[in-house]
């Protein structure tokens, strides 16, 4: 906020009046002043790029909102609400992301904040129209991670949990991993994906669409 409109600001403030643009009387307001910034205000008010008269007028009842990156719980939330809003305003119909592409969101360190994830699912509805977001379907700089296989925790010796384990998805989940990975080493190319898992390209496309895996955008050969 320039300076001149940080005086002004204030000035309504004090006196809960003003002078609309041209006229000569001032009318009075009654209103709930509800302020935002993303800049450090008190750090502004010590370099003097914020009036500290105006600072402590707004700064009643200050509220911390922490960056999405800090709060991934809310990040499907945020994308389903989005997702409703934007197939409605598009006649579009996207319906939702898979279990994989919601996985990559939210370990997503999201710089452009809530903004950034609207702005991303809009851009998804527009260009998908329907069916199911796969990780395919997101900007390459969404799949910069590299996909890390992990073995399951197992088991040593006798020491089972209390419950037990679900063996086949354990060995589900490891199979899943290991796909993901010859995928990236690949750049989404099947037929070398496959050579790596010593498995028939064929084979592997259909791995692929039971699991609903997908990986950026291929890279396939002719």
């Amino acid at each position: 906020m320039k300076a001149n409109l940080q005086v002004k600001l204030l000035r309504v403030l004090q006196s809960k009046e003003f002078e609309p643009v041209g006229s000569t009387k001032s009318q009075k307001v009654d209103v709930r002043i509800i302020a935002a910034s993303n800049k450090q205000l008190e750090a502004l008010v010590e370099s003097q790029g914020f009036r500290e008269d105006l600072f402590y007028r707004l700064s009643v009842i200050p509220i911390t909102i922490p960056p999405l990156r800090e709060r991934r719980d809310d990040i499907p939330l945020l994308i389903e609400s989005f997702l409703s809003r934007f197939n409605s305003e598009k006649k579009h119909a996207v319906t939702g992301f898979s279990r994989e592409t919601l996985s990559i969101l939210c370990d997503y360190d999201w710089p452009g904040n809530v903004r950034e994830l609207e702005n991303l699912v809009e851009r998804l509805v527009i260009l998908k129209d329907s069916g199911l977001i796969a990780p395919m379907d997101l900007p390459e700089k969404y799949l910069a991670r590299k996909v890390q296989v992990q073995t399951p925790a197992l088991p040593v010796g006798n020491e089972f949990p209390e419950n037990g384990i679900c063996l086949n998805s354990a060995l589900e989940e490891f199979e899943n991993r290991l796909i993901l990975q010859a995928l990236e080493r690949t750049r989404g190319n099947k037929k070398e994906a496959a050579l790596l898992l010593n498995l028939k390209r064929t084979t592997l496309i259909e791995k692929l669409k039971k699991k609903n895996l997908a990986y950026g955008r291929e890279h396939e050969t002719p």
